[in-house]
């Protein structure tokens, strides 16, 4: 019976032990602390590239000019969004203007009014503003234009353990990987953080991958995909609890259930042999 008791406590013990122990990979940026710094190895810009759709408004000090740089009726600029996939280039609210888009060619070009075609792949939103008022200028049709550039179809798509999968378009000149991530609502608890995957566009049916880990803020901050560009594509992988529910037995021999089982009939066999060699 002595030797009953000391099995079926330390059964009970390790039992103890294992129900709580605190998971190591849920937390983010667990090594950080008050006044920690974090540095990113560079500032990735969105560059536009074939197939992005822009919003280019021409504003001049002579209303009557305008009509002459900007496609049909165009609407107020697009106002920057995180919000789940939209249509963008509707009816604008309280009107019936229609926004009209500029696509950039597989060769990387735009044509714009009276300036014709002009190649602006691998330009920053910024870059193209400055070099359409340049060209105007130089024209010598309007003096000091003002250029405003929106992206109207730059988007990301995020798959996997988050709470709301999807593709997420944004209207911004730098989108990190944790602004993707709050956007679908954050990982669910099954979401493995330390090897989530960034499957990057290239163009010409090329793709690049990168892995990330969300446990490691420094770590984080060096990858090429701490900075996201359009069309990059986020995959949260499963845990291993996550992937063992599909099968069968599933998660039963992780359970306390399971192991108090198996303590018992541990202990049954210990006193029957006991009893058995007396």
């Amino acid at each position: 019976m002595k030797i009953k008791t000391i099995i079926g406590g330390l059964i009970g013990a390790t039992l103890l032990v294992s129900s709580c122990s605190t998971p190591k990979n849920v937390t983010y940026f667990p090594e950080l602390y008050n006044g920690s710094m974090v540095q990113a190895e560079r500032i990735l810009d969105i560059r536009v590239k074939p197939e992005d759709k822009l919003s280019i408004v021409v504003s001049t000090q002579d209303p009557s000019l305008n009509s002459l740089f900007n496609l049909v009726s165009t609407q107020n600029r697009i106002e920057q969004t995180t919000s789940s996939t939209k249509t963008v280039g509707g009816a604008a609210s309280g009107g019936s203007s229609q926004l009209s888009l500029y696509t950039i060619d597989s060769y990387g070009d735009i044509n714009f009014p009276v300036l014709g075609k002009l190649h602006i792949a691998g330009l920053t939103r910024q870059q193209i503003a400055e070099k359409i008022a340049e060209d105007l200028m130089k024209s010598a049709l309007v003096k000091d234009p003002i250029v405003s550039v929106e992206f109207a179809n730059a988007g990301v798509s995020i798959i996997g353990e988050v709470k709301s999968p999807g593709r997420y378009e944004f209207n911004k000149d730098h989108l990190t990987i944790i602004d993707a991530i709050a956007m679908a609502g954050d990982l669910t608890m099954n979401g493995m953080r330390e090897n989530i995957l960034v499957m990057r566009n290239l163009g010409g049916g090329r793709q690049e991958a990168y892995r990330v880990n969300l446990l490691n803020a420094q770590e984080l901050a060096s990858s090429p995909a701490f900075y996201l560009q359009q069309d990059d594509m986020i995959y949260v992988e499963p845990n291993d609890k996550a992937k063992r529910e599909t099968t069968p037995n599933g998660n039963t021999p992780y359970t306390p259930s399971f192991w108090v089982s198996i303590g018992s009939f541990a202990v049954t066999i210990a006193t029957l042999i006991i009893t058995l060699t007396r």
